[in-house]
């Protein structure tokens, strides 16, 4: 085990529902100075543990160990989290309680500040769902967080990304005949049409039409997804993803007592230096979605990847993909915060 756990107690969540003996899986690089002020948060997005985080991590990096102490949280139902796969009866499997990105980001917050006494943030950081957790903690503590920089990843879940993600949710439950009664009877099997929807989506046509999977090894289209998609997805359990995919088609940085569900309140409240990264053919976390954030927050710089690697721009695989995000990061890192 390369991680490790922060027991949370009985905690109650924005459902009114409480998850008794909960816990967060987490992972930490570098050391903590003694003013604890050279922090930086790494969530992890839908499916990924931490590890898949540790690409963007690393000596002589923008996010150099030897500098800063970074922490990466996983994400409730990722299943080294509370989560579907590993919460005893009667929570576990599909009786697993909703939980929001509102959740995950206040759970986090117990975390740094009662484990290690944190109270100044320099940077939370993520891809995909750990930009919606991003931009989460930017708009709940923005006395504490000096930067944010959210990369392919929304501060909601505008109409289509629901749509795409609702997609997925239902080539899943096609496998039980959309019987909700059967749901614990799914099992990673079950994923393999998951994967054949999302590859569609998470890159570009023209990665496609290019066959860049050629530069990954792949001879052929159909060896491509069974090798990638299908085999990443079925590793995956399938109450885990049902309770991920909730969490992601109801993110929302403004449902919260502090916004009321007002989205552009929200995002103005964001007090941090903000770099978003939108990948320019990035399909369903588009960049037109992020511009329309950016231009609220008050002091947010807006920086497109420029690629034809769709969503997964920001997922560590293209080495000009990944130069552009660590230049970004280490840009936003040197800027003096005036407050």
């Amino acid at each position: 085990m390369d991680y490790e756990i922060f027991d949370l107690g009985d905690v109650t969540l924005q459902s009114g529902v409480t998850l008794p003996k909960a816990f967060l899986a987490y992972k930490t690089y570098g050391k903590l100075n003694e003013k604890k002020d050279n922090v930086i948060i790494y969530p992890t997005a839908f499916g990924d543990q931490h590890v898949q985080n540790e690409w963007l991590i690393g000596n002589g990096m923008a996010l150099d160990p030897q500098k800063y102490f970074i922490i990466v949280p996983n994400l409730l139902g990722n299943g080294l989290s509370s989560s579907p796969s590993n919460t005893p009866p009667p929570f576990d499997r599909a009786k697993f309680p909703q939980v929001t990105i509102y959740d995950n980001v206040k759970l986090q917050h117990r975390l740094v500040t009662e484990k290690f006494g944190i109270h100044k943030i320099a940077l939370v950081v993520g891809w995909s769902m750990g930009g919606v957790q991003a931009f989460q903690w930017g708009a709940s503590y923005p006395d504490m967080v000096e930067r944010i920089a959210p990369f392919c990843g929304g501060a909601k879940t505008w109409p289509q990304t629901y749509i795409v993600l609702d997609g997925m949710k239902a080539s899943l439950m096609a496998s039980v005949g959309f019987d909700s009664n059967k749901i614990s009877q799914l099992t990673s099997t079950d994923m393999r049409a998951v994967a054949r929807v999302y590859a569609g989506w998470g890159l570009s046509q023209t990665f496609y039409k290019e066959e860049l999977y050629r530069v990954l090894g792949y001879d052929s289209l159909e060896s491509f997804v069974a090798g990638v998609w299908e085999k990443s997805f079925m590793k995956m359990d399938p109450h885990n993803v049902l309770a991920m995919l909730w969490t992601g088609q109801n993110a929302d940085l403004s449902a919260n007592s502090t916004y009321n569900g007002d989205f552009d309140a929200a995002l103005r409240g964001i007090q941090a230096l903000t770099c978003i990264m939108p990948g320019s053919t990035d399909l369903f976390c588009t960049a037109d979605d992020n511009e329309y954030e950016a231009n609220l927050i008050p002091n947010a710089d807006f920086q497109p990847i420029e690629s034809i690697w769709g969503h997964f721009a920001g997922r560590g695989i293209n080495s000009a993909d990944n130069q552009f995000i660590d230049d970004n990061l280490r840009r936003l890192l040197a800027l003096h915060i005036d407050r």
